[in-house]
């Protein structure tokens, strides 16, 4: 029997502590949406910059990579327990830079998804080069999918137009890195800002949808998807991490944090005079997780 770590007061938000390949197998939901932020097998004992100081790229034992073979082996193993808890018409986004993302691909492929995007998020904001002998990485790539080729995928289109000036939004996203408002309760070393969150699951969720994160981190999918009224499971191995979770999610139930969170991303805002398809009926209201 699963014992979740935290669950919150409101049931919209739970996280377990334990590794997603252990986990996934022993409950049976399926999810609206996925988002995943695997391990990009970077902590190579290099530097880099941050806040102008130089400090190591190493995020822990979990992002240290193998050989071609062990990561692949990686990436399609977890994207196969993770198809098995996604809806027939849900979609899975994955992020990744060229360390990783075209293994996910090619195992989304393998496992017979349908690619419908490789998002581009340009930061606006990125670290220097300090060898100066490369051009400055600025970019990270999420990849958008849905479980089948055939199914319908859930996208609220006129919603994107909307928040993108009615023009067709594009898939490149330029958009900052975390800010110092988000780190209130410690930080994640690959911490995704809540803005680029908010709209991956804007794009692909109506309200009470259920959202899926396998290596949670410290939930900023979570986070965001509790600020736009959605509901989510997240699975995180680290102690330090689900820890830095409850306390992220405690954080918004003082309703000033929550007001103040939400005015500072733009996507919510606009999306409050017009988010289409958000009538939900009372059953599927009220699906709970079976633990």
């Amino acid at each position: 029997m699963i014992t979740p770590y935290y669950r919150s007061a409101s049931r919209d938000f739970t996280l377990l502590h334990g590794d997603c390949f252990e986990l996934l197998p022993q409950f049976n939901f399926h999810f609206d949406m996925i988002f995943a932020d695997p391990p990009y097998f970077l902590s190579n004992d290099g530097i880099s910059v941050q806040a102008g100081r130089i400090v190591s790229v190493n995020k822990g034992e979990w992002d240290r990579g193998g050989t071609p073979e062990v990561i692949n082996d990686f990436n399609k193993r977890w994207i196969c327990l993770c198809r098995d808890k996604l809806k027939e018409d849900g979609t899975i986004w994955i992020s990744g830079t060229y360390h990783n993302i075209f293994s996910v691909a090619n195992s989304l492929t393998e496992l017979g998804f349908k690619i419908l995007n490789v998002v581009t998020w340009a930061k606006t904001n990125p670290p220097p080069n300090i060898s100066c002998r490369y051009f400055t990485y600025s970019t990270e790539f999420i990849i958008w999918a849905r479980k089948s080729a055939k199914r319908p995928h859930h996208f609220n289109y006129e919603l994107m137009k909307h928040l993108n000036d009615d023009k067709q939004m594009t898939d490149v996203w330029r958009l900052p890195a975390i800010a110092p408002w988000e780190k209130s309760c410690g930080k994640h070393p690959t911490q995704k800002p809540l803005a680029l969150l908010t709209r991956i699951i804007l794009a692909s969720t109506d309200k009470n949808a259920w959202v899926l994160d396998p290596f949670a981190g410290s939930s900023t999918t979570g986070i965001a998807a509790n600020l736009i009224g959605r509901r989510y499971l997240g699975i995180e191995r680290e102690q330090e991490f689900v820890e830095t979770s409850r306390k992220r999610r405690e954080e918004i139930n003082n309703f000033r944090v929550y007001g103040n969170y939400r005015s500072k991303i733009k996507d919510i805002a606009r999306s409050e005079i017009y988010e289409p398809n958000c009538f939900v009926c009372e059953e599927e209201a009220f699906v709970d997780l079976p633990f």
